[in-house]
């Protein structure tokens, strides 16, 4: 038989959320202009067509 939900207090709620982290973005090492640089996989194909500034990782 179904049970009915139970109200999460706020001070568990806020607890729970606290515990949760995300992951480091997993970089990719990539030769652009002959110099190598670790950018995020999904942006190697727009830093190689120079839509990207790889200064800024």
């Amino acid at each position: 038989m179904a049970v009915p939900k139970r109200r999460m207090s706020r001070a568990n709620t806020h607890h729970r959320r606290s515990q949760w982290k995300a992951d480091n973005v997993a970089l990719q090492q990539v030769k652009i202009d002959g110099r190598e640089h670790l950018i995020p996989r999904r942006l190697v194909k727009a830093a190689q067509l120079g839509l990207v500034e790889v200064e800024q990782f």
